[in-house]
């Protein structure tokens, strides 16, 4: 974890996978690292597949607050205070580079699958989203050991 002490996860509402990834990371590593999450856009709450599926693994999502980069701004969150912003979604890796075109930091793009719409009944939901949790999982252990 080379001198990194805060990430940024972004996606496209922050409802799904980069609220997922903050809990997930958090569950590995506590606050050795700040970390957070936003979306591009915020038009809607965190989702209950996710909130589901992390439950499942002892990460709780359901007091999360979805925000988005502009709201981070709002609220006096300095998006250039990030050592790392990870894009899990192609509009979060687009809308990263625009944020920090003025600031030095590391963008690095993860190509997370975005479980919704994907499946009719709910267990193939449930599935969807698994194998989502699974994907932020893995990629955080492969980049933080």
């Amino acid at each position: 974890m080379k001198n990194i002490q805060a990430v940024l996860f972004c996606c496209d509402h922050n409802a799904i996978r980069s609220p997922m990834a903050e809990g997930i990371f958090k569950k590995l590593y506590g606050k050795k690292i700040f970390v957070q999450s936003a979306g591009v856009k915020h038009d809607t709450e965190i989702d209950g597949f996710a909130i589901s599926v992390c439950e499942e693994i002892n990460v709780i999502l359901e007091r999360h607050q979805s925000r988005s980069f502009d709201e981070m701004e709002k609220w006096g969150d300095d998006i250039s205070s990030f050592d790392l912003i990870i894009a899990l979604s192609p509009a979060a890796q687009r809308a990263a580079l625009e944020y920090t075109r003025y600031f030095s930091l590391e963008i690095e793009y993860w190509p997370i699958l975005d479980p919704t719409g994907l499946h009719e009944d709910r267990a193939s939901i449930l599935k969807a989203y698994r194998l989502t949790r699974q994907q932020i999982t893995d990629k955080i252990v492969d980049r933080f050991g």
